[in-house]
């Protein structure tokens, strides 16, 4: 379920991306929709790894890469 959870937020921050850089380019700096898409991607951000701390403190995220083992 976390990693679900995980790769939403994963794909809603570069939706917010791709959504700012369209805003950017459209309005050239007449309208605030950069910014508001720039508070949405700092939010999904922190809201994403906020879920992968808790994901490895609790243990259900596990670190399986080479340089671990």
């Amino acid at each position: 379920m976390l990693k679900a959870v995980i790769l939403l937020l994963l794909i809603g921050v570069i939706i917010s991306l791709c959504s700012g850089a369209l805003f950017f380019f459209k309005d050239q700096g007449e309208n605030k929709r950069t910014l508001y898409a720039l508070g949405v991607r700092v939010t999904l951000a922190v809201l994403l790894m906020i879920c992968i701390t808790w994901g490895v403190l609790s243990g259900e995220l596990t670190l399986n890469a080479p340089w671990h083992q």
